[in-house]
């Protein structure tokens, strides 16, 4: 009788390794938490329409390598290939824009593509990743990317690159994409077999090229920059200040628009110089458009997904120990001038393993204040006028309501005590 062995593909994890994924998930759990994202979990597979319209059709995923199927009902199902289309899906079902403007999730599960199998790329595969749902602000693109950033910091990898674009808003894509076409339409005799089906169907896709030819071909084409709007130019602006006002080093890379349609404005990436040539082990960016063409409201959005073979596979066994919060600080702001202000001490906060509340809808003072209770944290930290231009912040026990005013670099010894 043959011997029955796993699919293609398809790997089992064993008892000594799932310590380490054990491990990581805890991490991955505590960090987020810092953050104040919640888990969600949804089915591993949906109906296909919901990939069709959430990833693009004419994405490789979509096109190549989806698993489906028709149904016993005669409905086309699809094992989920990635996760954020899922979310989405979620998130307009049950109306969670009713339970709070804004939803800030995390997940943690498997996903499916019909891709050829390489070391830390399977056909099953698991990611992680974050999705904050209602706010357009930079600061929350901030927020997700520094997330991002103190995650993977927080599982001791190192040899990491944070690169960096903006898209523009759905109207500067599309003037972009017209550009690019008319660019390399002369050009086509050059391209790949598949290059030339992107140029008809997704020219940015062409971006993404790994063929040293077309790379060189990309050297004089338009630069999508030079098509975004003031708001876009400002908000790419204001997030390069709020990253370098929290130390987080970043490269700017004008041709990453990573492999999904439904990408605005800002996308990210991070790599790791450890696991080789396919180095990249989380990507994002922001999907202002997403939620209303799944059928839900207009409402913005951004996320990431990481891989955790590919950063178990640049981690090796160096781990660092377990964060444990043992309290709950809200920074609090009294009008949006101030959030520069607030950014780097909500950063050395969360440095610190305390959980930070901090709104990125820009609210009034008071909904921080009812939020911060709400949330049943210990501190409040304040930012008004008198301590923006002293260099100071007003620190409220809101358990017994006691007041002080402290020089900003005093802060961690006034929590400690």
């Amino acid at each position: 009788m043959d011997l029955i062995k796993a699919i293609k593909g398809t790997y089992d994890i064993l008892p000594d390794e799932v310590k380490k994924w054990q491990k990581l998930e805890k991490i991955i759990d505590d960090t987020t938490n810092l953050f104040s994202f919640k888990e969600i979990r949804t089915p591993i597979f949906e109906e296909s329409n919901l990939f069709y319209r959430g990833v693009g059709e004419n994405t490789d995923i979509v096109s190549k390598e989806m698993y489906s199927w028709k149904d016993k009902d005669g409905k086309d199902i699809t094992l989920r290939p990635e996760l954020t289309a899922s979310i989405v899906r979620a998130y307009i079902q049950h109306n969670l824009f009713n339970h709070n403007p804004l939803q800030k999730l995390y997940y943690v599960g498997p996903s499916f593509r019909r891709e050829r199998p390489q070391k830390g790329r399977q056909r099953q595969f698991h990611q992680f990743g974050v999705e904050a749902i209602g706010s357009s602000n930079p600061e929350q693109d901030t927020e997700v990317i520094s997330l991002a950033w103190k995650l993977l910091k927080n599982t001791g990898l190192k040899n990491l690159t944070l690169k960096l674009s903006s898209l523009g808003s759905s109207d500067s894509i599309l003037l972009y994409r017209d550009e690019l076409k008319k660019y390399l339409t002369p050009l086509k005799s050059e391209l790949s077999e598949i290059s030339k089906i992107r140029l008809e169907n997704n020219p940015l896709r062409i971006l993404d090229t790994k063929s040293p030819r077309e790379i060189a071909l990309l050297k004089k084409a338009p630069l999508i920059y030079e098509y975004h709007t003031k708001e876009d130019k400002d908000h790419f602006k204001t997030i390069q200040s709020h990253l370098k006002s929290l130390s987080i080093p970043f490269v700017i890379d004008p041709l990453l628009v990573r492999g999904l349609d439904y990408y605005t404005r800002t996308t990210f990436e991070i790599t790791s110089s450890d696991i080789g040539s396919q180095n990249a082990i989380l990507g994002g960016g922001r999907y202002d458009n997403l939620i209303k063409s799944l059928g839900g409201k207009d409402i913005p959005a951004i996320g990431f997904a990481a891989g955790i073979e590919r950063i178990l596979l640049a981690l090796g066994d160096n781990f660092i120990k377990n964060i444990n919060p043992n309290k709950t600080v809200s920074v609090v702001y009294q009008n949006t001038n101030f959030i520069s202000y607030c950014v780097p001490i909500v950063n050395d906060l969360r440095a610190n393993n305390i959980k930070v509340i901090f709104d990125t809808l820009q609210k009034s003072l008071k909904s921080q204040m009812r939020d911060a209770n709400k949330n049943d944290a210990s501190h409040a930290i304040i930012i008004g006028e008198h301590e923006f231009e002293n260099n100071k912040v007003l620190i409220k026990n809101l358990k017994t309501s006691n007041e002080n005013l402290i020089r900003k670099e005093l802060i961690m010894n006034y929590l400690d005590n």
